[in-house]
């Protein structure tokens, strides 16, 4: 017998309509939102929470929790709400606060604002690739650790256009071939976008979509259904052999007068509809009134059986830190991302200092990294030949060995990328990426999301410039620097030789809260007299100081330019003239400098500088008045001749100097 609750049959039905009515109260309040989506899903995220999530609101960052991922981001206010009920720190005025200056309930859930949010999401589909990344992190911790340690479930809930997002399809292919058995999706399938309904931009078959990237299927037509949604949940946890999609047939908007369009999607229901559409669930509380009855619902049950995890996980912790101190400290200290202690100490390899190619170096570095970091983790789009990504010891990370260091990403750069978001996110493993440097426009608004969450995503970017050569214009990054330069939040480094590179990675792992983009050349490099690993650090320093006192012309380079640049200043000296050369591994770094030791390197006369950059001039006027560069796609031929062409010879940039100085 079903206990009745007010004017409600059950305590569930009557949780659900406080949910939804709290919803539209927000939306309406804010004057703008997605109220469509938030009123289709509340049953499903209700019964998530209320049922099956284990986490604990008043030690939200617990490693061992579950993890919730909004992939449709646009319906934030449902996250909030139910995080409000869950007992978390968003307080009934942060709803009413929703969408407004410096609230803890902004538009799309930003991670690392608000209490209990897990990830970040807005852009549709990112959030099923950081679901998967967490559901890899589970995998690979757990076989470190032991399932006493790690142990728990990734739920990703998304609607129709995440799944209409390109890197949805890269996220589902790698997680069926990958077996990630405790991932599970639960798609709101309303069957209307914000243009119209989904049938105009989409027919495809799901079942046999997911059925074909070998995933578990559950199919719920009845996506309203307390009762249905529960047992289709349970179901989907029984699979041990692949993740699972359960797809929940719903009504966007259910009870609007407007329900079943795209008109209740992105706009308020307005007050008239809302009372009404409230009121159609029997609800009949003043706006942002929820009945005690509510909380003491997800009291009983959510907070309890967080609590209760949380307390027997803290014995296994107290069990592991009197029998094994030393890995109780690793498993504590590596949760947070923190490896400092680890990388401090390491020194610069004398068998580094050659002349080599920044890629081969970068290999050398990552992989003595590696061998002092147990959490490294990662791999590359299916280059990492090229790019020098993989690791010699380690071997691949695979359903059968699950404790492997190298990921096999396949050619998925934008999922590659935000997946690793994910594994961040989650905790424990420092992973990193790699592509060529052309293809940092697939990974971009991945990167971003680093940016934006302040994920230490380590990037790797080798084939830097127009010396690819044969590749053409398609595999010579022109624009890309600069791109990846104009993000906020991303230290990209360029080095100029093995102790450019040795300092570009002792930072990367140093960060807490910044992405690193390492930028790789594919050619040879010298091994400069003058570089120095410390003030490489620093941005920007002198490595070619000028021979007289009066200074003619600074030359600022990055990469392999730099040593290009040497070349320069010995020709125009041996003409009398007095040229320093500053390298700039990193403008970022090097912006955050003082005015005082900016000036210090650069020489205090800005129409007497040039930068020297085998890239697109645009943002290089910063630090010079005059810029070298390439405003053009590239060309198909032997690298020799396509630098030569594009001018970017000792003698040929000595010349335009000197008319500079003329």
């Amino acid at each position: 017998m079903t206990k009745k609750v007010n004017n409600f049959k059950n305590i569930d039905d009557l949780s659900i309509a406080a949910i939804r009515a709290t919803c539209i109260d927000g939306i309406n309040k804010a004057k703008s939102g997605h109220p469509g989506m938030c009123i289709s899903a509340a049953p499903i995220v209700y019964t998530l929470f209320k049922d099956y999530l284990v986490s604990n609101p008043y030690q939200s960052k617990w490693i061992n929790r579950d993890r919730f991922v909004m992939s449709c981001g646009h319906g934030s206010m449902l996250y909030y709400t139910i995080l409000h009920l869950c007992g978390y720190n968003v307080k009934i005025d942060d709803l009413k606060s929703f969408r407004q200056f410096n609230s803890l309930t902004p538009g799309h859930p930003e991670y690392g604002l608000t209490d209990g949010i897990d990830a970040g999401s807005g852009p549709l589909g990112q959030g099923i690739a950081q679901a998967v990344g967490m559901a890899m992190a589970e995998t690979k911790l757990q076989a470190m650790y032991g399932k006493n340690i790690y142990n728990h479930y990734t739920y990703c809930l998304c609607g129709d256009g995440c799944l209409e997002e390109g890197i949805s399809q890269e996220a589902i292919s790698f997680a069926g071939l990958n077996k990630l058995n405790k991932l599970i999706l639960l798609y709101d399938k309303n069957n209307v976008t914000l243009d119209g309904p989904l049938s105009q931009s989409s027919d495809e078959d799901v079942i046999n979509r997911f059925l074909a990237a070998n995933w578990n299927v559950v199919y719920c037509k009845k996506g309203n259904s307390y009762r249905k949604i529960k047992k289709a949940i349970a179901y989907a946890k029984k699979f041990k052999n692949a993740p699972t999609v359960v797809i929940f047939n719903t009504i966007i908007g259910l009870g609007s007068k407007n329900e079943g369009t795209s008109k209740v999607h992105g706009a308020p229901l307005g007050e008239e509809d809302g009372r009404n559409t409230k009121l159609s669930y029997g609800y009949d509380y003043p706006p942002f009134e929820i009945p005690s009855e509510v909380y003491e619902n997800f009291k009983s049950t959510f907070i309890k059986r967080g609590e209760d995890a949380y307390t027997e996980y803290q014995n296994e912790l107290n069990k592991l830190q009197r029998t094994n101190t030393s890995l109780f400290k690793e498993v504590m200290q590596l949760s947070t991302n923190d490896v400092s202690s680890y990388i401090k100490n390491i020194p610069l390899p004398e068998s580094i200092l050659k002349k080599n190619s920044t890629r081969n170096i970068s290999g050398e570095i990552l992989n003595l990294f590696a061998k002092l970091l147990p959490n490294t983790f990662g791999g590359s789009a299916d280059v990492a030949g090229s790019v020098k990504t993989a690791l010699k010891e380690g071997g691949d990370w695979t359903p059968k060995n699950r404790n492997g260091k190298n990921i096999n990403w396949g050619i998925r750069e934008f999922f590659m990328s935000s997946a690793a978001n994910g594994i961040l996110l989650h905790g424990g493993l420092r992973p990193y990426v790699g592509s060529f440097m052309v293809f940092a426009d697939y990974c971009k608004a991945a990167i971003r999301m680093s940016a934006l969450e302040k994920l230490p995503n380590i990037y790797l970017f080798s084939h830097d410039s127009i010396a690819v050569g044969e590749d053409g214009p398609t595999h010579q990054p022109i624009e890309q620097l600069a791109m990846l330069r104009s993000i906020p939040n991303l230290n990209v480094f360029r080095p100029a030789d093995a102790r450019e590179v040795f300092a570009a990675y002792q930072v990367a792992f140093s960060s807490l809260t910044t992405p690193s983009a390492i930028i790789l050349s594919r050619q040879d490099l010298p091994l400069l007299d003058e570089s120095d690993t410390e003030l490489a650090k620093k941005g920007g320093y002198i490595v070619g100081k000028e021979a007289k006192r009066n200074l003619n012309f600074t030359l600022i380079a990055s990469g392999s330019e730099v040593s290009l640049a040497l070349e320069v200043k010995k020709i125009l000296e041996d003409k009398g003239y007095s040229i320093r050369v500053v390298s700039m591994p990193s403008t970022e770094l090097f912006d955050n400098q003082s005015k005082e030791y900016q000036f210090k390197v650069l020489g205090d006369r800005y129409e007497k500088r040039v930068f020297i950059e085998m890239s697109t001039t645009y943002g290089l006027h910063k630090y010079a008045k005059n810029v070298i560069g390439i405003d053009e796609f590239g060309l198909s031929e032997k690298a020799d001749d396509v630098i030569n062409n594009f001018g970017f010879t000792a003698r040929k940039i000595a010349r335009e100097v000197e008319n500079l100085m003329l």
